[in-house]
């Protein structure tokens, strides 16, 4: 998979793709991410991105010629851009296993006031990844990022994701680890049993009860 991400803050993606899952991705060739500051393709002699809104208004607007000009350098039969803004679609892990069968993903991340409404016309789909408002789609494309890359094959074990909270639109049942007793709280013995069958039927009605308690908006669907 291929991911392009367009951002007039290249910097803040230093580290974030440096570390960790994404990092060993790249690594191994399983994904190719690339970071593309839009204010290269400004044709403004004093290289603005932005303008004020006509019609008055406070706040400045991204102009559409940059964000056209570099959608139209890295565009492909295979490429799906997406908007990140507060009004598109609510993102969810549903949406993460679709995009992960993509072959070439481009983000674009809006800044300041908004953005022309014309740069919608080049976008195939339009996320939010909450109802709250951010300074910039970076962090949003961040997380939609590393969602996508942890479900791409080879990066992490399959049987790691299917368990996922939101498979099923059920909340993961909880897990333990060493030491058995710790501060006086012990692993249920169930887990200890060896009985896979038991412990399986443990985990399901654990993550009915987690989900009812922490979500029950999520058995509705």
């Amino acid at each position: 998979m291929k991911i392009d991400i367009l951002t007039l803050f290249p910097n803040m993606f230093n580290d974030i793709f440096n570390e960790s899952i994404i990092k060993r991705a790249i690594d191994n060739k399983l994904v190719e991410i690339n970071i593309h500051n839009f204010r290269d393709y400004t044709l403004d002699p004093h290289n603005k991105v932005d303008d004020t809104p006509y019609g008055g208004g406070s706040g400045m607007v991204l102009m559409p010629q940059p964000i056209f000009d570099c959608v139209d350098k890295i565009k492909t039969a295979d490429s799906k851009v997406i908007l990140l803004t507060p009004d598109g679609v609510k993102y969810e892990q549903s949406l993460a296993y679709d995009l992960s069968h993509e072959k070439h993903l481009i983000f674009i991340c809006g800044h300041y006031e908004g953005f022309d409404e014309r740069i919608r016309t080049i976008c195939d789909m339009e996320l939010s990844i909450g109802d709250y408002v951010l300074t910039g789609g970076e962090l949003a494309s961040m997380v939609i990022t590393d969602s996508i890359v942890r479900l791409l094959p080879g990066v992490i074990e399959e049987s790691s994701h299917i368990n996922d909270s939101f498979n099923n639109n059920l909340l993961d049942y909880p897990s333990y680890t060493k030491p058995r007793v710790f501060r006086g709280m012990e692993v249920p013995e169930v887990l200890l049993s060896g009985n896979h069958k038991k412990i399986e039927e443990y985990r399901k009605n654990e993550s009915l009860k987690r989900t009812q308690e922490r979500r029950p908006d999520l058995l509705e669907k």
